[in-house]
C-alpha cells in the first residue's frame, strides 16, 4: 500500500531507491537529485482523501457506515471461479473463509500490546 502515496508524491518507479541515484529526488540525500524533487505533502494527502473516500462508497454500497462493521465478517468473501492460472489451481481458501463461532470473542485489535521498547535508544534520541 505504500507505492501509490510514493507515486503521488512524484515517484516514477525507476526502482534505484536503495542506489541513492533518484532522478526526480523522492528517495535520495544527495542534494543536487533532492532538487529535482516537485512533489508536496498534499499530493500525499489528498492521494488518502480519495482512498478513505472511495472506501466509504464502497462501504456505503454494501449498506455498512463503518470499515469495523466488515472486520471479520468472512460472508463478504467469495472465490473466483475462474482462476486460470497454474499457481491457483489447488488452493484451498477454506481457512480464510472459515468462521469460527466464538460470540463473544473480539476479532480484531481490543489492547494495546506490550512491548518492552519504551527504553530503547531510539525513544531518546
Amino acid at each position: 500500500f505504500s507505492t501509490a502515496p510514493l507515486i503521488a508524491a512524484g515517484c516514477i518507479m525507476m526502482r534505484k531507491c536503495h542506489l541513492n541515484t533518484c532522478p526526480v529526488g523522492v528517495a535520495t540525500q544527495d542534494p543536487v537529485l533532492r532538487k529535482r524533487f516537485k512533489g508536496t505533502p498534499e499530493h500525499v494527502i489528498n492521494f488518502f482523501f480519495y482512498v478513505a473516500e472511495e472506501v466509504r462508497a464502497l462501504l456505503a454500497e454494501m449498506g455498512y457506515t463503518h470499515l469495523d462493521q466488515i472486520i471479520g465478517d468472512t460472508e463478504l468473501l467469495e472465490k473466483r471461479a475462474l482462476i486460470q492460472h497454474w499457481k491457483a489451481r489447488g488452493l484451498d481458501f477454506s481457512r480464510m473463509f472459515f468462521k469460527p463461532d466464538a460470540p463473544h470473542e473480539a476479532v480484531h485489535w481490543t489492547e494495546r500490546q506490550k512491548h518492552p521498547i519504551d527504553d530503547v535508544l531510539d525513544r531518546k534520541l
